[in-house]
């Protein structure tokens, strides 16, 4: 996550198309289970359909070994995983041949920045897609040249890894296109994410149905923040937490990350948000548990950004928000 005083403005976007969307299909089920409340049977039938459909619980010792493949990537290059340098291209080279493994189209999007060549990594999943539109997950996998990066954001990278496996695992033929992106250059003001939206025809860009997006999902004195920017979105991940016991909390993370590169061109986006460097209160101590007083990350932007440095059950929480958001949105 880039640090404050390179964030940039938020405007405040959404897509009616997928607010009808998300409508139609929680309505579609209301009527279905009223209709089938009275057949046992059916009803039965009708409870086990939405069971298959449901996504998976995503295995967090997946995720911790992906993570361990990051801090690897980074002890053999320099400490690091940062734009431009050898820890990054190792770290892109293991996401890509994991997500080629699984079937997914996979290709590499190029930039130039300060002389330098940057690289996103795209994934895109061949089945379902009949809706014509793309619902598209992206996390930002560069680190600062300070330290390995493995909250910010191995984690979100590692998350959206595990669930695209996920997907390929379940053969999952959604009605959305599934998309994937991996960003370079994000610490340096999301320079891989806009160059990634500026390369896209309007024609394309048009067919983004939303993009969200997960930067630093397992921060040690973890918070629950779900982005407030559109609420057919925000609605489904504070639903699902709830159901899991926990409140969450709105927040703007603002041109903070990855989504603003799409909001700026008026796609509709959301996201999850474990903290970075703001300070806990006790009200959310008592919340969420943790320290109050502490920041969510100590070790934001720091050499202590290591495997240690890690929440495991906020990376597991938010890891399966992830999947049951995609499941939900591509539906």
């Amino acid at each position: 996550m880039i640090p404050r005083n390179l964030r940039g403005h938020r405007p405040a976007h959404g897509r009616r198309s997928l607010r009808r969307a998300v409508v139609a299909a929680l309505a579609s089920t209301a009527l279905a289970v009223t209709l089938l409340g009275t057949a046992g049977a059916q009803a039965s039938d009708a409870t086990a359909e939405r069971a298959r459909l449901a996504a998976p619980d995503i295995p967090v010792a997946n995720v911790q070994q992906h993570l361990k493949e990051l801090q690897a990537a980074a002890n053999a290059n320099g400490g690091n995983r940062a734009f431009g340098r050898t820890g990054y291209r190792a770290s892109l080279n293991y996401i890509k041949g994991r997500l080629d493994q699984a079937g997914f189209q996979t290709r590499i999007h190029q930039f130039s920045y300060g002389g330098r060549t940057g690289y996103n990594l795209i994934a895109d999943w061949p089945k379902g897609g009949s809706s014509g539109q793309t619902l598209m997950a992206g996390s930002h996998l560069d680190s600062v040249s300070r330290g390995p990066g493995i909250n910010d954001n191995g984690s979100g990278s590692a998350g959206i890894l595990e669930v695209a496996l996920a997907v390929a695992k379940a053969d999952l033929q959604p009605a959305d296109h599934l998309r994937f992106g991996w960003w370079d250059a994000e610490e340096l003001g999301l320079i891989g994410s806009q160059r990634y939206v500026a390369s896209l025809p309007q024609s394309e860009l048009s067919r983004i149905s939303a993009y969200v997006n997960f930067d630093m999902i397992g921060s040690p004195n973890p918070g629950y923040f779900v982005y407030q920017d559109d609420p057919s979105i925000s609605r489904v991940f504070v639903d699902w937490y709830r159901s899991k016991g926990i409140e969450t909390e709105y927040t703007s993370v603002g041109g903070r990350s990855d989504h603003a590169s799409f909001a700026n061109r008026g796609v509709t986006v959301g996201g999850t948000f474990s903290g970075a460097e703001g300070i806990k209160s006790s009200a959310q101590a008592r919340k969420w548990g943790g320290t109050a007083g502490q920041a969510f990350d100590r070790c934001y932007h720091a050499s202590c950004d290591t495997t240690a440095n890690i929440n495991e059950r906020a990376l597991d929480l938010n890891t399966d928000a992830i999947a049951h958001a995609l499941w939900t949105l591509s539906a």
